[in-house]
């Protein structure tokens, strides 16, 4: 969504409940897309807006099912629209890319079959609202085409990538940078205060009994599927590090998570949990991220540098061992690593299909959780966290974009 520079009134999200205007988010059927609109969604509700959160039933309920606690408000509605029974294919681990194209049959239905139910709805809304604001996935746009034909609705891009990512392709495309050689084809913080959910996750428990910054947390998000070679090697380097890790192993989601079809789940060294003992704890479930990176023993993140994983671990001031996987993720690593300073590279984006080594493994955990390199990229991303959330706060930088954005729409 883009950044527009509007007059903030003094009531700016206090007078909105006497506006008639209702937001409609159309979001990717995919995880990180559904939680950055979500929390959108949260943010204007907050501003007495009504949302209407939309898409097929099965991405609906999966929102819901992973992150909807965090979200609940009487002024989000979620509504199903039907579409024909599509492929939902596993992940493929020793794919040559990881690009999640298993995904792809779901992305094609979305943009097919949503257009039609969400014109409707969009029509049926239009006559209750003095304006309706669609706030669509820039990945998404095509099922929105009908808003032109609407007198009174006004549609906005979301953007889900970073503004380093989006800024980076266009001077790319100028021929100013490195280009996008091998490559194929924001998350709104949400500040949690020590707050958890009443159904603690039973890894923050083994958190709490673990010291300061010491535990390195390792996800890889959920879009990609590590091949079987490679996981020996993260493990085996876990283990030589012998250093304190919660370590989420699962397959990427399918078009469907709630279709269970008995799928391969990935394959950990004989006898690994009788070796690491009580230092390592394997997650093969949905884990609390934001929760886990929030919490005081966190000492660093190994990810795959999607933007959502990317903001929390800045947010919570949590340095990060990167390790890009496909899209936008290898620009963010730049950032992460060579601008901010707030991380260590894992894996070069130009090593291709390498297999990194369990040594390699062992030393980033060193360097963020031991060392001295480590007791300074913490501090920097101390600072960035600070500086983080201060935008949000009454006042910061993002908190006046957000309030202009409301100022705008309810104008």
């Amino acid at each position: 969504m883009s950044n527009q520079n509007y007059v903030i009134s003094e009531n700016a999200g206090k007078n909105t409940h006497h506006l008639p205007v209702m937001v409609v988010m159309v979001p990717l059927p995919a995880q990180g897309h559904l939680n950055q609109l979500l929390h959108l969604s949260r943010l204007l509700s907050a501003f007495n807006i009504p949302v209407h959160f939309v898409g097929t039933a099965t991405h609906n309920r999966q929102a819901q099912h992973r992150v909807g606690a965090e979200i609940s408000n009487h002024l989000i509605q979620f509504h199903d629209f039907d579409i024909p029974i599509f492929p939902s294919p596993s992940p493929n681990p020793n794919t040559t890319h990881k690009f999640p194209s298993h995904l792809i049959p779901l992305m094609t239905a979305a943009a097919v079959h949503l257009r039609r139910p969400l014109a409707a709805f969009l029509s049926s809304l239009s006559s209750k609202a003095k304006r309706l604001i669609v706030i669509h996935d820039s990945l998404m746009s095509s099922v929105v085409q009908v808003v032109d034909t609407i007198v009174n609705v006004e549609s906005y891009n979301f953007h889900s990538v970073s503004a380093f990512a989006a800024t980076l392709h266009c001077l790319e495309r100028k021929g100013i940078g490195g280009g996008d050689d091998n490559c194929e084809s924001t998350k709104f913080y949400k500040e949690h205060n020590g707050e958890r959910s009443s159904s603690k996750h039973s890894c923050m428990s083994w958190l709490d009994q673990q010291e300061p910054r010491s535990v390195m947390y390792i996800s890889f998000g959920t879009t990609t599927t590590v091949e079987d070679k490679q996981i020996k090697e993260i493990a085996i380097g876990l283990a030589r590090s012998h250093q304190k890790f919660i370590w989420v192993i699962r397959d990427a989601d399918k078009g469907d998570i709630f279709h269970d079809d008995n799928d391969k789940k990935p394959k950990l060294p004989e006898g690994y949990n009788d070796l690491i003992g009580d230092r390592g704890l394997v997650i093969r479930e949905w884990a609390p991220q934001l929760e886990i990176l929030s919490h005081w023993a966190t000492g660093g993140f190994m990810t795959h540098c999607g933007w959502n994983s990317c903001m929390e671990s800045m947010t919570m001031g949590v340095p990060m061992a990167a390790w890009p996987m496909h899209s936008d993720q290898p620009r963010n690593t730049v950032l992460v690593t060579a601008i901010l300073r707030v991380g260590v590279v894992v894996k070069d984006w130009d090593q291709g299909e390498e297999v990194v080594s369990a040594l390699t493994v062992e030393e980033a955990v060193k360097r963020l959780i031991v060392s001295e390199e480590g007791a300074e990229i913490r501090m920097n991303a101390m600072r960035v966290g600070e500086a983080v959330r201060r935008s949000i706060e009454d006042g910061g930088d993002s908190r006046k974009e957000l309030e202009a954005f409301v100022n705008h729409i309810t104008r």
